[in-house]
C-alpha cells in the first residue's frame, strides 16, 4: 500500500527516519516500461498539491487535487489516505497545491470536511477507496478561484491514455508519468509505470481533457510496488459519492 495510517508520532519519526510509512517496496524489481520523472518547475500542476497533518511542517501524508464543485472548494484523494477503521479520521489535514522544495507557493488550506463511502468507513472496502474533501477559504477566496478545478470523469471506462502526477515522500517535487489505464476487475482500473512510491496515493489520473478518471488507491490502497498502481474505478459508485459531497 501507498500510504498507512499512524499516530502522527510516529508518522513524524517515520517521515525523518525512512521517507516512508507504509508496505510499499520503493526496491522492487523494475519492470519493462516507462517511468516516472520528476516535473520541472515550470511545469508544476498547481492544482496538485501535498497533504500534510496539522501544518506545511508536519508530517506529509498523501497527493490530493482541485476538482470542480459548486462550491468550488473540493478536493479529491484516496479514502485510505484520511480515514482508517483502526484510527479513524484524521481532522486536522491541510492542503498546500503546486507544493515543492519545501514552499507553498499557493498557500495552505486547512481541509473543512470529509466525504467517505460508509463502505469504506465501516469495513475498509477497497472499491470504496476514494474521498472527497472540502477545504476552507483563505483570505476570502476559494481554491478553485484561485486555482482552477480539473473536472470528474465517471464511466469512461478503460484504455484510456492519462497522466498521473503526484507526490513521493522521499522527495521535495512531483513526479509524472502518461501510459494507457487498464481493467483490473470490474470495479478497479490499473495503471503501468514506475516510481509511484509512498505518498502518491491519492494522485488524480488526468485524460488530455483534463478530466480526473481516478487516483491511486483501491487495491492494495494503490499498489504493493511502485511499479503498478491501482484506483478504484469512476463509475455511479463514485458520481454518488461526489453528489454527497457537493449537496
Amino acid at each position: 500500500m501507498r500510504r498507512a495510517l499512524l499516530p502522527a508520532a510516529l508518522l513524524l519519526a517515520a517521515q525523518f527516519a525512512t521517507g516512508c510509512t507504509s508496505g510499499t517496496d520503493s526496491a522492487a524489481p523494475a519492470t519493462p516500461g516507462p517511468a516516472a520523472r520528476t516535473v520541472p518547475p515550470a511545469a508544476t500542476d498547481t492544482r496538485i498539491g501535498v497533504l500534510f497533518l496539522a501544518e506545511l511542517t508536519g508530517p506529509r501524508m498523501c497527493t490530493a487535487s482541485v476538482v470542480d464543485s459548486p462550491r468550488r472548494n473540493l478536493l479529491v484523494t484516496a479514502a485510505h489516505c484520511v480515514q482508517s477503521t483502526e484510527r479513524g479520521r484524521f481532522d486536522d489535514l491541510v492542503f498546500a497545491p503546486g507544493y515543492r522544495e519545501g514552499r507553498a507557493p499557493y498557500g495552505v488550506w486547512p481541509v473543512a470536511s470529509v466525504t467517505v463511502d460508509p463502505r469504506w468507513s465501516q469495513g475498509e472496502d477497497p472499491d470504496y477507496d476514494v474521498a472527497f474533501l472540502t477545504v476552507e477559504e483563505v483570505q476570502g477566496r476559494q481554491i478553485q478561484d484561485l486555482l482552477g478545478a480539473n473536472r470528474l470523469g465517471f464511466g469512461l471506462g478503460s484504455d484510456l491514455p492519462v497522466t498521473v502526477t503526484g507526490y513521493p515522500h522521499e522527495g521535495e517535487a512531483p513526479v509524472t508519468c502518461s501510459a494507457r489505464t487498464g481493467a483490473q476487475s470490474a470495479t478497479q482500473e490499473r495503471f503501468e509505470c514506475s516510481g509511484y512510491t509512498v505518498g502518491t496515493s491519492g494522485s488524480p489520473w488526468l485524460t488530455a481533457d483534463g478530466q480526473v478518471v481516478g487516483v491511486i488507491g483501491g487495491y492494495q490502497e494503490g499498489g504493493d510496488t511502485d511499479a503498478i498502481s491501482y484506483s478504484v474505478a469512476f463509475d455511479q459508485r463514485v458520481a454518488d459519492l461526489y453528489r454527497r459531497a457537493t449537496a
